[in-house]
């Protein structure tokens, strides 16, 4: 049994691009869900697709390279908050992940969003993980 499913998660795509792999599968729950759009969506990671099953379902992500160093596109993925240490910060005390080249991503109540957009919508919440 996982006690952290998100560091699993994390630790998975940083295992897989490591490794050099093209394509890695994990199980799917919403809050992954949303953290592989933001990854998506920010050019972290090259296409994902949801596989539906009878049961839990599977995450299949596409991991982006750079196309002549084989350079995998994020040089570092860590979990901040963890089960045992919570991490939360307000709307002003959101962190600037490499003076604002990396991105935070914050579980808040309006749903799961980077740092950025949560400044812009001047809400808090917990800090899950940085990316950069």
């Amino acid at each position: 049994m996982i006690t952290d499913p998100i560091a699993d998660y994390l630790t998975r795509l940083r295992n897989a691009a490591s490794a050099g792999h093209k394509v890695v599968e994990i199980p799917a729950s919403n809050m992954k869900k949303s953290i592989t759009r933001i990854l998506y969506d920010k050019g972290y990671i090259l296409n994902y697709k949801f596989l539906e099953d009878d049961k839990q379902g599977m995450i299949k992500i596409a991991l982006k390279y750079h196309p002549k160093t084989k350079v995998p596109a994020f040089k570092s993925i860590e979990r901040v908050s963890r089960p045992g240490l919570r991490k939360y910060a307000n709307a002003r005390e959101l962190p600037r992940v490499l003076n604002g080249l990396g991105v935070a991503i914050l579980s808040t109540s309006q749903g799961v969003m980077t740092d950025k957009e949560a400044r812009k919508l001047k809400i808090g919440g917990e800090i899950l993980c940085y990316v950069y």
